[in-house]
């Protein structure tokens, strides 16, 4: 059976002058490409090899293990409608990429003419997006020799951001040591979080803070922010302390001289020249002496 197919594809070489395709072949110029949003972007299906005139194209667009149409019987559909288009013979050209079109594209081409009559191949999209204006948290003043941390997030950019720092319009280096004129910082910056922590405070280290997020799409960066450094101030705190505790013995005096005008009234009261003493029922009448004699009740006299 090979040997009669050979034998016909010479016959026809003889007739024809060339060896008709055996079937169909793609290839394409890239297997995974990169694009940036809202710009254009052409993923390539080459036809190589073919003999049928008017194949069947179509194209599938793969997120999540799931195919949908992008090209089918000859018109765009899918989400892709209105924003893409088929480029003579097989490539597929996206006007305006948004972050959405992110997935695998299969090519596939039927040829029913062909002894090898379909072929497909798969290509990998990513599309870059640009960061956002990142959030920054700087405290307005801290004290000198304590720790502090700013912080730097944005969560739109893809891939993802990587973070830089600047001070005064000076970018901070990666690694204080590694320039003279930050040697002495005791601070670490992590390029992945947009962490910027100190160990210990310094005076140098106030100033106007702000960073900036990048990736292959671009950069952002948010507004200036200052943060003060001041030193600890012992006689302020001294005299703070001295008013607090002045306080606490006027209100202790107050109590303690509200308690004992309280005890001395009680005092008063059973001491007094007001005070009188009960009268006594003895049997006895104390009438106004006569002569030094008394005189008994009846009630006395048995």
């Amino acid at each position: 059976m090979a040997l009669q197919r050979l034998m016909s594809f010479f016959i026809l070489y003889s007739i024809l002058g060339y060896i008709p395709s055996l079937g169909v072949i793609l290839r394409t110029t890239d297997k995974t490409v990169w694009a940036n949003e809202f710009e254009p972007i052409e993923l390539t299906c080459l036809i190589e090899s073919i003999s049928t005139n008017n194949p069947r194209i179509e194209w599938k667009k793969i997120q999540n293990g799931v195919p949908s149409y992008v090209y089918f019987q000859n018109q765009i559909s899918g989400d892709l409608e209105h924003r893409a288009q088929l480029i003579q013979p097989a490539n597929l050209l996206i006007l305006n990429t948004s972050r959405a079109d992110t997935a695998e594209y299969r090519c596939e081409v039927a040829a029913i003419d062909d002894h090898k009559h379909f072929d497909e191949i798969l290509i990998s999209l990513a599309v870059r997006v640009k960061p956002v204006v990142p959030r920054c948290s700087v405290p307005v003043a801290v004290t000198v020799g304590t720790s502090s941390e700013l912080r730097c997030l944005e969560n739109e950019g893809f891939p993802a951001s990587q973070y830089r720092w600047f001070r005064n319009n000076e970018e901070l280096p990666q690694d204080p040591k590694s320039s003279p004129k930050f040697i002495n910082s005791t601070y670490s910056i992590n390029a992945d979080t947009g962490g910027l922590k100190f160990r210990r405070m310094r005076k140098e280290d106030a100033g106007e803070y702000y960073c900036q997020a990048k990736n292959v799409a671009g950069h952002a960066q948010c507004p200036t922010q200052l943060m003060d450094v001041y030193d600890v101030d012992i006689v302020w705190i001294f005299l703070k302390v001295l008013a607090a505790l002045a306080g606490f013995i006027v209100v202790m005096v107050g109590v303690c001289h509200a308690h004992k005008h309280r005890c001395f009234s009680s005092g008063k009261d059973l001491t007094g020249t007001n005070y009188k003493l009960p009268a006594q029922d003895d049997g006895v009448d104390y009438a106004e002496a006569d002569e030094g004699h008394f005189r008994h009740k009846s009630s006395f006299i048995i």
